[in-house]
């Protein structure tokens, strides 16, 4: 019987499980705060080879996913190719799953960052733990001393673990590994292309390595991976919210602001009761302000505008001021349950929620 794809990565992350618990040492390989496809396949792929050549048997090899494990299916795209590859995540290890103060405390935690050179948030206190670094950003200059230190500005971090295994290890591109890799670099180069300046001359001979090994049609895997980036189909109206989700103090109003790939009009499909969906989400952040920025080409490009505010008088001031500042506005005809929201189709198209943000505390500002 053939191997099944992805055997032997699981395997490997059940032996992690098991070992965790009374581990001499514990190596983490964690990717960026964002937890996006590259961050989490480029360190699950350099722990699994480090556990796999490293002369070390009492250090275990964890590659660290710096996210609750429910917000997974949240990366629609990690969750295709995690699958693809044969990886099943019951056995992928999440923030809630590890507490590193400890082994921290006890001088038994070592740390590789994989897709970013300075821990930020949570990692930022295990500063002086970290002995490793694999990133395709701008250098910062820290951890000059860390083996391996491998900062080149490729398109994708999977780049630069392929190239590490490639010499030391390649034996360990099996199926599962290499389409996991592949479908990485595949996404994060958009399939390549030039025209994307993302891609550089090694990430294409790295490409056309797994490609070889593989046999996988290339354009077949990246549009399904990229499909699947934007698909939001199993997705409730909370994952929805918080798929892509900032928050912000404005005065003395909280404001949240959640960017959505999917139009309203199929979003009330999913769920009729829409405006209690916003409400619950507004309450459980303590929100003066929801507003969901809806992003969606169909077949051109088009966005939308959901505003949720209990507050009739500040929602008025507020729908006055977003006029003003020319998001051309046009409300949609929706039965919503309740007069908290209100949903337009937005005509300027150029103002995103990295525009909108500063027209909102302008507004605030001017509330106080």
């Amino acid at each position: 019987m053939s191997e099944k794809k992805g055997q032997a990565l699981e395997q490997y992350l059940k032996t992690v499980k098991s070992r965790m618990g009374d581990a001499g040492r514990m190596h983490c390989i964690v990717g960026n705060e964002a937890a996006d496809l590259d961050s989490m396949a480029s360190a699950l792929v350099y722990a699994y080879f480090r556990g796999s050549t490293a002369e070390t048997p009492d250090t275990v090899f964890v590659p660290l996913i710096p996210i609750p494990r429910d917000d997974f299916k949240l990366r629609t795209e990690a969750v295709f190719l995690f699958s693809e590859a044969g990886v099943d995540p019951q056995w992928l290890v999440f923030s809630e799953d590890i507490d590193l103060k400890p082994l921290y405390n006890a001088g038994k935690l070592e740390l590789t960052l994989v897709d970013h050179n300075r821990p930020t948030g949570a990692q930022a206190e295990f500063e002086n733990a970290v002995t490793g670094v694999i990133d395709h950003h701008a250098d910062e200059g820290l951890f000059e001393t860390a083996s391996p230190r491998k900062i080149e500005p490729v398109g994708s971090a999977a780049t630069l673990v392929t190239e590490l295994i490639l010499g030391e290890a390649e034996d360990l591109l099996d199926a599962g590994v290499t389409t996991l890799l592949l479908g990485t670099i595949l996404l994060d180069t958009v399939n390549l292309d030039p025209e994307a300046k993302r891609v550089t001359p090694k990430d294409e001979t790295v490409a056309a390595e797994l490609l070889k090994r593989s046999g996988i049609e290339q354009k077949a895997l990246f549009d399904r991976v990229q499909h699947e980036k934007f698909n939001v189909s199993a997705l409730d109206s909370s994952d929805l919210l918080r798929k892509d989700y900032k928050q912000w103090e404005l005065g003395r109003h909280r404001v949240g602001i959640s960017s959505v790939l999917l139009s309203f009009a199929d979003w009330l499909k999913k769920d009729s009761t829409l405006s209690q969906s916003l409400a619950r989400y507004a309450e459980s952040g303590n929100l003066d302000l929801l507003l969901a920025m809806n992003a969606y080409t169909a077949p051109e490009f088009t966005r939308e505008l959901g505003v949720y505010c209990p507050d009739s008088e500040l929602r008025a001031k507020l729908l006055d001021h977003l006029e003003q500042c020319g998001l051309e506005l046009t409300p949609i005809t929706a039965e919503t349950p309740d007069g908290s929201t209100a949903l337009f189709a937005q005509g300027n198209l150029g103002i995103s929620r990295k525009k909108l943000q500063p027209m909102l505390a302008e507004f605030f500002a001017s509330l106080s």
